[in-house]
């Protein structure tokens, strides 16, 4: 395979097997790659409004049954995006969005982003401490929420205007009435270009504190595009059903749910809090025939499959895709045996790449036990050795680059972060360790960062020690990742006491859980006499993990 241009004059010499050039030591996606629209002024509500398909509803509640058809759908898009306009709402403009998955979820980002407004969302288990440092920094105008969790907002921003999703107060401004007005024609709107910010997700990025990123319309264009590479002949053979159970706020949720699936013309089944119950339920009744989760959902399946076969219909599932955090080679084949005709796909992908990076896109790709995937259209990765920054090759193990249209712009307001994570050629640097083998399938295989995984959540270790240590008892601390059969990771702290305390376990596990969203909870705690570090005072956190697992 040759390629023109690229990062040397001349031709590219591309393996087709693997889809490494060893010129320029770049891995090039084997899938077909895609153009971005050349239209420069295009937002990406427009973008997904205009792809043509022969899908007739867009979203069911899964709890109600309300459903709303795709015509309904646009027009209440452009309904909302009328009565934004009419209140002041501009481009540029943040916009919160504090709410449980909802079938008007979707109607107000595509309303926000059609505009030329930023969507930033947050997580409802998250507290009024963490809600209002994401205020402060990413100063919206404007929130969209529930009346269950309106009190968090005014808990951090007493004077921030508030639309609620629904509501049985009449009198109340709600994105419900909105959608039910007249779309009127309402002033010009200013032109939104693709490389204008469209969202403002918070993500913990390589290491630390909760970070900004900032996506433009053309990351989510592009993202969008390789949604419908992965769904898209599935779909046209099938008019597919989803369960949507990953929460919106994400951006596995918001790329799949949100934007992603509406190009496609997919059937949309909302539910609003996670019950597993509720999720086979709802395939039985809608004959739903797709369902993307997080691993632990995967798993609870796994170890219940009898009971669940005995007592729901799922002849209609034929697709799971699995994201958030890798699947053993075990967990794949023991599903395969209980559930012979679902086949499970993988996919990965953070943040800061708009959600997808490699995914496995077909029954054939899933056979490949253990791997993430091929890389996504138009996506290039390097493989890079930790200590020397060297390139390095087929079946050997690095930190993962990526370049591509769904990379981030970079952090907010966070230059230092944004130098470190992106390079000056708009390489990404992932913080995983990974390789790619000689069929282009990437591999998994460790972290960089620092993140724990807990069910799919990421959770700072850092966040957690800074907050430890305000603890008038406790003089040190570390927290690290630990391994739990259902969770993933579980957060484990060591804690150094101070002397002459007696502070317990579960006086830990208090202080910590009164202040975080209840996935951050600190679940394990050992007592230790110091924290390792090393000289620049940085904590040897995977000395600390060898000792927590050496019993395991």
């Amino acid at each position: 395979m040759e390629l023109q241009g690229g990062n040397n004059s001349g031709r590219i010499i591309i393996d087709p097997r693997s889809g490494f050039c060893s010129s320029n030591s770049i891995f090039y996606s084997k899938r077909k790659p895609h153009s971005l629209p050349p239209n420069h002024s295009l937002d990406v509500t427009t973008f997904i409004s205009s792809c043509s398909h022969h899908g007739r509803i867009a979203f069911i509640d899964a709890s109600t049954g309300r459903h709303i058809t795709y015509q309904q759908l646009w027009r209440s898009v452009e309904a909302v995006t009328c009565s934004l306009s009419n209140t002041g709402i501009r481009k540029g403009d943040v916009i919160l969005i504090l709410s449980p998955n909802s079938i008007y979820f979707a109607v107000v980002c595509l309303s926000v982003l059609s505009l030329g407004a930023i969507i930033t969302t947050t997580n409802p288990l998250n507290t009024i401490h963490e809600i209002t440092k994401q205020i402060a920094d990413s100063k919206p105008v404007l929130a969209f929420t529930t009346t269950p969790l309106a009190p968090k907002i005014t808990g951090a921003s007493p004077t921030l205007p508030i639309i609620l999703m629904e509501s049985e107060d009449n009198s109340s401004n709600t994105v419900e009435k909105m959608m039910k007005k007249e779309p009127e024609l309402s002033k010009v709107r200013e032109r939104v270009n693709q490389d204008d910010i469209a969202t403002l997700l918070y993500s913990s990025g390589t290491t630390g504190a909760s970070k900004g990123v900032i996506s433009s319309h053309k990351n989510l264009i592009g993202m969008v595009q390789n949604k419908m590479a992965m769904f898209g002949k599935e779909q046209e053979k099938r008019g597919q059903t989803f369960i949507c159970t990953v929460p919106m706020f994400h951006i596995y949720g918001l790329a799949v749910f949100a934007t992603g699936l509406l190009a496609l013309g997919s059937t949309i089944v909302v539910i609003s809090k996670f019950e597993m119950h509720d999720m086979l339920s709802s395939i039985e009744k809608f004959r739903a025939s797709f369902l993307p989760v997080v691993p632990p959902i995967l798993v609870a399946m796994l170890n219940n499959a009898d009971a669940i076969k005995s007592k729901y219909d799922l002849s209609s599932l034929h697709s799971m895709f699995s994201g958030g955090a890798p699947l053993s080679k075990e967990v794949i084949e023991g599903f395969i045996e209980k559930f012979p005709n679902v086949t499970i796909l993988q996919g990965y992908g953070l943040t800061e790449t708009s959600g997808v990076g490699a995914s496995t896109n077909c029954f054939e790709e899933s056979r490949k036990y253990g791997t993430a995937g091929l890389l996504s259209s138009s996506t290039e990765a390097m493989i890079v050795d930790i200590d020397t920054a060297q390139p390095l090759a087929i079946n050997q193990t690095g930190e993962l680059w990526l370049r591509g249209p769904t990379i981030m712009k970079g952090y907010l307001s966070n230059e230092e972060a944004t130098k470190s994570t992106l390079t000056s050629e708009g390489w990404l640097k992932t913080g995983d360790i990974c390789y790619i083998d000689s069929d282009g399938y990437l591999f998994v295989v460790d972290r960089l960062k620092e993140l724990i995984k807990y069910k799919g959540y990421q959770v700072p270790p850092a966040e957690l020690e800074a907050l430890l240590l305000t603890h008038h008892a406790i003089l040190d601390a570390a927290v690290i990742p630990y391994p739990n059969k259902e969770a993933g990771q579980i957060p484990m702290a060591y804690v150094v006491r101070k002397a002459g305390s007696n502070i317990s376990e579960k006086q830990v596990m208090d202080f910590v859980a009164g202040q975080v969203a209840p996935y951050k909870r600190i679940r394990k705690v050992t007592f230790i006499s110091s924290i390792p570090k090393n000289p620049s005072g940085k904590i040897l956190r995977k000395d600390l993990i060898k000792l927590a697992t050496a019993k395991l």
